[in-house]
């Protein structure tokens, strides 16, 4: 079984552009979890772009299965998470010019600093979790600086997968010129965490199109996924969207099982 965990963070973007009190992004993680989500992730940016304090402190309150908060390593928002008690806090890199996250923490930068969120965040039985590219060298490092589990990016595959090419040809040219699947890339970091004693997860980009090889990559506990739920959500409405989702998902991993 691979769980689902909804990012409800686009429900707060569209109320933000009018800075007021609707859309409601606990109102529609209300109504994931009545669909089916088996956890709700929000991220609170430094620029409080879209999520807002309240929001994580009323999800706290609301959210019955797992709730998951996206954060930057920066002391003002990990005093948040210390207080909220989040289940789970997945560390992620974030740039003010970014429209939405560009790839993977990068564990090599600020070691230090990383470890002492950890050991903050495991102190007061908060679960760690890094958003890292399906790269070896950062799975290790991620493990060395005792993370729980890791967060395989998924944006690089799901760009390609989107582009229609079978999957198989869903590949990434490395500096090297050489080529190798990106699906590959994902599975072989997903076997190299699990090897570890890592749990997996995984997100970005994905959607009912190119969903299915990620659910069927064995080592992969949960998906994180947001933007392509929301909106099919604002035609179909969220509790349908989420169970649509479940239902893919639920079905790949028994084709899995089941060849």
């Amino acid at each position: 079984m691979v769980e689902l965990s909804v990012n409800v963070d686009h429900v707060a973007t569209v109320r933000q552009a009018r800075r007021i009190e609707e859309p409601d992004p606990v109102a529609a993680a209300v109504l994931a979890e009545l669909g089916g989500a088996d956890g709700i992730t929000i991220h609170l940016r430094e620029d409080r772009r879209h999520a807002q304090d309240r929001d994580v402190r009323l999800l706290r309150e609301v959210v019955r299965g797992e709730l998951n908060l996206e954060m930057a390593c920066t002391e003002e928002i990990l005093r948040i998470a210390l207080e909220a008690k989040p289940n789970l806090v997945t560390l992620v890199p974030e740039r003010r010019q970014e429209v939405t996250t560009e790839g993977g923490l990068d564990l090599r930068r600020r070691p230090g600093a990383l470890r002492r969120a950890v050991e903050r965040l495991r102190k007061a039985g908060i679960k760690v979790s890094f958003f890292i590219d399906p790269d070896e060298e950062q799975i290790r490092l991620a493990k060395q600086l005792d993370a729980h589990f890791v967060e395989l990016h998924t944006g690089e595959y799901a760009r390609i997968a989107d582009c229609r090419l079978p999957i198989a040809d869903c590949v990434l040219k490395s500096e090297t010129g050489n080529r190798k699947p990106e699906i590959a890339r994902l599975c072989d970091g997903a076997a190299c965490a699990a090897a570890l004693g890592l749990g997996v997860h995984a997100g970005h980009g994905l959607n009912c199109r190119n969903v299915r090889p990620i659910v069927q990559i064995p080592q992969v506990e949960a998906l994180y996924i947001g933007h392509s739920i929301v909106g099919r959500a604002i035609f179909v409405g969220m509790e349908r969207a989420v169970r649509e989702m479940k239902a893919l998902m639920m079905e790949a991993r028994r084709e899995a099982r089941n060849p």
